[in-house]
């Protein structure tokens, strides 16, 4: 979804990484007006409304995936969702963890099958859900 955009995910808390996200998501709403993107999405102009307020409004992975296909220099929403869930199950590859681990890590935030069915596509993950794997999945790659 967002691939090389954002430096050190490792390094940011998760709710500073989800704030940066949004951030990327409020410049493609100003860019592309919220009526356009609300018309080629199924996110409602409120919720676009306080992405440009700077507010945390809750929204999915696939949603963020359509914002960001608005833009015409973006591959497509499914793409863009299914990349960002490639880069949790390759970090999740080179770091040498399984769902059991991240569980743990994450203080038991989602059970393992939880995260398993977030990260494979099968159940719906918040923008915030995201944020919490893919930060912690970055720190562990050394």
């Amino acid at each position: 979804m967002l691939r090389d955009e954002f430096e050190s995910p490792a390094e940011r808390d998760p709710e500073e990484l989800r704030r940066a996200y949004e951030r990327v998501l409020a410049e493609t709403v100003e860019t592309q007006g919220v009526d356009a993107v609300a018309d080629a999405t199924d996110v409602d102009e409120e919720t676009l409304d306080s992405l440009l307020a700077g507010e945390s409004p809750e929204i999915t992975l696939e949603e963020a995936a359509a914002i960001l296909a608005t833009d015409p220099d973006r591959p497509d929403a499914d793409f863009l969702a299914a990349d960002a869930r490639d880069i949790l199950m390759m970090g999740m590859s080179v770091a040498v963890l399984d769902v059991e681990a991240i569980q743990s890590g994450i203080n038991a935030q989602m059970d393992a099958k939880e995260i398993q069915q977030k990260v494979e596509g099968r159940y719906p993950m918040t923008l915030g859900e995201y944020a919490v794997l893919h930060q912690f999945i970055e720190s562990k790659k050394g």
